[in-house]
């Protein structure tokens, strides 16, 4: 009882002081964006073909940068831990999990989005083998499972199912589609699948 009084206490003092802050930042708002000012860094991104200026604080993740500050919402936040797969890009021409990089890491790199792979109006064939295929259905996974397949293909992973499974076995799938996105893979490695 005694230790649930004093967490009690520490947490009611917690909320007071947080409530002060608050206070007090509104009355002094240019000292705190100065602040963050200070804290940021601008960093040149080449993402898609575009070289891109962006200002980040040092913490951004790579995905918060094309989510946030790029408006490039097709890279998925799912775990934000590096389980998922849903944030693949290809950096360099290699496959990344971008929630576990930092954005100014990657300064002057070639990022490739899953918005950028079309050219124009004409969808990457692995695209079209996913739809050909059927190979999602929420959709939560699939940027990261299209940016991993052209991956795996580019690195040559695709001679069997097993090895397709294996080489893709870093982007998990909720909806279990993943014979779909095995068929999907295999069909646009057949067709040659890089621009």
């Amino acid at each position: 009882m005694v230790d649930n009084l004093k967490r009690r206490t520490v947490l009611k003092a917690g909320g007071v002081a947080a409530a002060a802050v608050t206070v007090d930042s509104a009355a002094g708002a240019p000292e705190v964006v100065a602040a963050e000012a200070t804290g940021s860094t601008d960093i040149t991104l080449k993402v898609n073909g575009t070289t891109k200026r962006v200002t980040v604080e040092p913490r951004t993740t790579l995905l918060d940068a094309l989510r946030e500050r790029m408006a490039l919402t097709g890279t998925k936040k799912g775990c934000d831990r590096g389980e998922c797969g849903a944030c693949t890009v290809l950096v360099d021409g290699k496959r990344i999990k971008s929630c576990l990089t930092l954005a100014v890491m990657r300064q002057g790199a070639s990022i490739t989005t899953v918005e950028g792979l079309a050219k124009g109006d004409r969808l990457h064939p692995v695209q079209e083998e996913f739809i050909r295929h059927d190979a999602f259905q929420c959709g939560g996974c699939t940027p990261g499972q299209i940016m991993s397949a052209v991956a795996c293909i580019k690195e040559g992973h695709t001679g069997s199912d097993d090895e397709i499974r294996e080489w893709m076995s870093g982007n998990l799938c909720r909806c279990a589609c993943y014979p779909n996105i095995v068929a999907a893979v295999k069909a646009a490695a057949r067709r040659g699948a890089s621009w």
